[in-house]
């Protein structure tokens, strides 16, 4: 026994020393392996157990076995016969005296080990004591001691992996915290108050404080009577104890939150809390003070809200002290304030009557964040990330003057920003930066939401002073904004649509492209919202198209494009069908010039006809389908637009980005013609598939697979023959492109592959089962399941649930005439491929198989041990003797090959599922305990 120790010690220890160099991956996956899978052994307690206690060990080793310890306490606790518990405890505790002066991981890991234990074993009735006993006497070990104080509140609230029942976990939480708590309180209150005393041990009591106060497990009232609570607010005083004061403070007032229980304790929170007021001023130069301050502050005012608003005159102080932490240069500390503001807001909507000072307060707010809004004078200066981080803030910030809204209302929010522009624009215009008049201006858009539509006060200012606004970008990019967040206003207001497309129109023309993109989605939301009354402007906007649109950036384009039809749908359906029929047969006759030519077409032609596809789609998604009836001016269109599609894919389907756009067409294209499709249904499929053999590309697939979902359940000949067709020659397809390409290279094609067998086996069985490639899909799919990609395994699932629980394959006395042709091709592809399929769906269940779909995997699993329970016995053992033991325990294997046969055997097969289900959970459990080991920091 002691060779097979030592041989555990030199593996354990080359191993680790893998870590040591510069080693390849998988030496390093390899040694990280074996690790883990030391770590669950039964013989690692003895092994780590010498690591840990020897002298000579690296302390990589040593720290390896303390960590061991920890996780094995977790979730291995089971291997240790119950006569050895204690001893075992006894063996942790020497290990914490051995390194009772550090390394402190190793005393962190070894807290955790005891705290784990601890929980689950009831025999050690007095575990809090007797640490405090061993280690709480002596000046050197009271570090170690604090550190298990620490820990011992946040694993036993925290670590959930550890297996104690509902009940237990009440009783052992119980005892271990809640009946220690005020000896707790009295133990660090001596210790703080002991001679010599170092910064280090308060910190450290502070840290164990705030771990009690986060469980919930101190008792306030007793916590009030304590030294601690006043030594806390003194602490901030000090540089060195001052975040851990930070901290405790914040907690305190955290506990206190049920106000009428602890009304004498925050009587006694309040005027300390008060008092550090003056240090804003005092320290406004440290940064790191006041987001400490702040952060007291904002807990106090969100903590004691309610009293803020009833006793108004002693509490407004911390009012005004948030207010000071909201107006700090510092953009990093001001959001500690905004949940504070947020919270006090709702409080107030609910109040019939408040304080006048709160309206103050909120008005002071308003003019803060609007300052904070400004831009740099100088963009320059700064980094590109800095700017980006701090648009971002700027909608934080917009936020927050949402909540001023609320309590002084909307109106008076928007006017006061307006007079801060108007301020402005009074001076002369050399004086005027436009900082100040974007940051008012990006204030009225965040505080849009709040407007009432039939507002006449504010909103009607704001919109006669737009087009009299300074012309820069930053203010113009601004003020299109303002105009997007209106619109439903203006929908009520039309007499404002013609000046604002001449201010949109503008922004089209402004060379910046920032610009240019807010005048689109200017126009867009214009359209959208005011969609009746710019009927009228259609032929104003055809003609923008067709003779500035070609100036715009696409992005820009696609959106005045989606903006024409937000216009169109609101028009009657004969009027709709022409206006649209127009706009298409601009982008229509663009793609059948590029087909007729007969010179090579360049790259840059090709991508504006992809521009031209996008704008296409983007107005057929909008204005929809028109109804069972087409209006007149659609009725040829079908046809005539698929004479210039196929044309267009005939010769382009070799570039990817066209055949993507030309599909998602073609999608809307179902959708707008409805049955009229149908004439072009068995063409279009036929140019897919070739398409799809040419190239490879999913986007075929795709489509085919809509058209399918569309027409299935037509009986016309012709269409049936298409569906074969597409069926038999996409899956040669697919079956050589698994040949010579990896499933992981092809994920896009195997899913569209698979969407479109789901839709051939829902609605067209009779193609799907008796064709020759039905074992050929069948095979194809597998190759699906080993991918990591949720929707594809879903899909793939799906298919083999609707494959194996068809209703073909149900008894019957009188099936329908081509079931017994579908039974027996079911049957014929499970003999063949069966053991192959069971090991793809068990190796998928222990291993990356989306979390959600075991009941599908349930469901697929009964049906086959119900048709071929027989074959199924016979196949299990080589499959799971193939998982992995990292993801299926040995053990685990064993019990559910064990359970599953018994299910067979008494034809209970209903059974199965809780084999499924326990060999799923056991397999997470064994993969999660992986995650959580950080062995390369050994």
């Amino acid at each position: 026994m002691a060779d097979n120790q030592s041989a555990n010690i030199q593996a354990l220890l080359s191993a680790l020393n893998v870590f040591t160099r510069a080693p390849d991956k998988t030496s390093l996956e390899n040694a990280n392996s074996w690790l883990q899978d030391f770590q669950h052994s039964p013989e690692a307690w003895s092994t780590c157990n010498v690591l840990l206690l020897s002298p000579d060990a690296p302390p990589a080793a040593k720290l390896f076995a303390a960590q061991t310890f920890r996780s094995k306490v977790t979730y291995d606790l089971h291997q240790v016969d119950p006569l050895n518990l204690l001893p075992l405890r006894d063996t942790l505790v020497t290990a914490l005296e051995r390194y009772q002066s550090g390394p402190k991981t190793i005393i962190t890991q070894l807290c955790l080990a005891l705290s784990g234990l601890a929980l689950q074993l009831p025999a050690w009735d007095n575990a809090l004591q007797s640490i405090v006993e061993t280690f709480g006497a002596n000046p050197v070990t009271v570090p170690v001691l604090l550190q298990f104080l620490t820990i011992l509140p946040e694993e036993v609230s925290g670590n959930t992996r550890i297996p104690v029942t509902d009940d237990e976990y009440r009783e052992r939480s119980t005892k271990l915290l809640s009946d220690n708590s005020e000896q707790v309180l009295e133990l660090l209150s001596m210790y703080l108050q002991a001679t010599g005393v170092t910064h280090a041990v308060q910190s450290q009591i502070f840290d164990c404080l705030r771990s009690w106060l986060v469980a919930g497990e101190i008792d306030m009232p007793a916590f009030g009577k304590s030294p601690l609570l006043a030594f806390a607010f003194e602490a901030l005083a000090s540089e060195e104890l001052f975040d851990s004061a930070v901290d405790v403070v914040c907690e305190m007032i955290h506990e206190t939150q049920e106000i009428d229980d602890n009304m004498p304790v925050i009587e006694l929170i309040v005027p300390r809390v008060i008092a550090l007021k003056s240090q804003l001023e005092d320290k406004k130069d440290d940064p790191e003070k006041i987001r400490g301050y702040a952060k007291i502050f904002a807990e106090a005012g969100e903590t004691y809200r309610l009293l803020i608003l009833q006793h108004t005159d002693t509490f407004y102080p911390i009012v005004e002290a948030i207010g000071q932490c909201s107006a700090y240069p510092d953009l990093d500390i001001v959001p500690i304030t905004f949940p504070f503001w947020m919270r006090l807001a709702q409080t107030i909507g609910k109040k019939t009557t408040i304080s006048p000072l709160f309206g103050e307060a909120y008005k002071a707010l308003m003019a803060v964040v609007i300052r904070h809004l400004h831009f740099p004078p100088d963009l320059a200066s700064i980094t590109g990330q800095e700017a980006d981080n701090f648009r971002s803030f700027r909608h934080v910030m917009g936020d927050t003057l949402k909540d001023c809204c609320l309590v002084l209302g909307a109106d008076a929010c928007l006017l006061s920003a307006y007079g801060l522009i108007t301020m402005a624009l009074s001076r002369s215009p050399q004086s005027i930066s436009w900082q100040e008049i974007e940051a008012p201006l990006f204030a009225m858009r965040s505080m849009g939401a709040e407007v009432d539509v039939m507002d006449e006060t504010a909103v009607p200012k704001i919109m006669d002073l737009i087009p009299s606004l300074p012309i820069h970008p930053r203010v113009r990019y601004a003020a299109l904004l303002i105009i997007s967040r209106y619109t439903e206003w203006i929908n009520r207001h039309p007499d404002y649509i013609a000046y604002q497309l001449q201010y949109i129109s503008a922004g089209f023309e402004d060379p910046d492209s920032e610009v240019s993109a807010a005048a689109g989605q200017a126009l867009k939301y214009l359209c959208q919202d005011c969609k009746q009354h710019l009927i009228e402007f259609l032929p104003t906007l055809h003609t923008f198209l067709t003779t500035t649109g070609a100036k715009l950036a696409q992005d820009d384009r696609r959106q005045v494009y989606e903006a024409i039809a937000y216009v169109i749908s609101a028009m009657s359906m004969e009027k709709a069908a022409e206006s649209l029929r127009t706009f298409s047969l601009d982008i229509l006759s663009q793609i059948h010039a590029i087909s007729s030519k007969t010179t090579a077409v360049t790259k840059q032609e090709l991508k504006e006809v992809g521009y031209g596809l996008e704008n296409l789609e983007v107005m057929l998604h909008v204005v929809g389908p028109f109804g069972d009836q087409l209006p007149a001016a659609c009725q040829n269109s079908c046809q005539e637009a698929w004479s210039i599609f196929d044309t267009f894919i005939s010769k382009f389907a070799f570039d990817y980005d066209t055949s993507e756009r030309v599909t998602r067409v073609l999608r809307h294209g179902i959708t707008l013609f409805g049955e009229s499709a149908l004439s072009v249904a068995s063409s279009v499929l036929s140019r897919m598939v070739t398409s799809f053999e040419a190239t490879g590309f999913s986007s075929f697939l795709w489509i085919s697979g809509k058209f399918v979902g569309r027409f299935g359940h037509e009986s016309d000949p012709v269409l049936r023959n298409a569906f074969q067709n597409i069926y038999e020659r996409a899956t040669n397809k697919v079956v050589s492109l698994l040949q010579s390409k990896d499933p992981r290279d092809i994920p896009d094609v195997l899913e569209d592959y698979v969407q479109l067998l789901l839709q051939l086996i829902r609605m067209a069985p009779d193609v799907f089962f008796q064709s020759s490639a039905f074992p050929l899909a069948f095979r194809a799919t597998m190759a699906a399941l080993t991918l990591i990609h949720s929707d594809l395994v879903f899909a793939s699932l799906d298919l083999f649930r609707d494959i194996l629980t068809h209703e073909s394959l149900t008894p019957s006395s009188s099936p329908p005439p081509k079931f017994p042709i579908y039974s027996s091709a079911i049957k014929a592809v499970m003999e063949k491929e069966g053991f192959e399929f069971v090991g793809y769906m068990l190796s998928g269940l222990v291993g990356d198989f989306p979390e959600d779909s075991t009941a599908i995997v349930v469901t697929i699993f009964r049906a086959v041990a119900l048709l071929w329970s027989t074959q199924l016995v016979a196949w299990l053992p080589p499959i799971l003797q193939q998982l992995p033991p990292s993801s299926a325990p040995n053990q685990v294997k064993r019990q559910f090959l064990l359970d599953v046969t018994n299910s067979l055997n008494t034809a209970q097969y209903d059974k199965v599922k809780y084999s499924i289900l326990a060999l799923h959970r056991a397999s997470r459990k064994a993969r999660d305990r992986r995650r959580v080991t950080p062995l390369n920091q050994a």
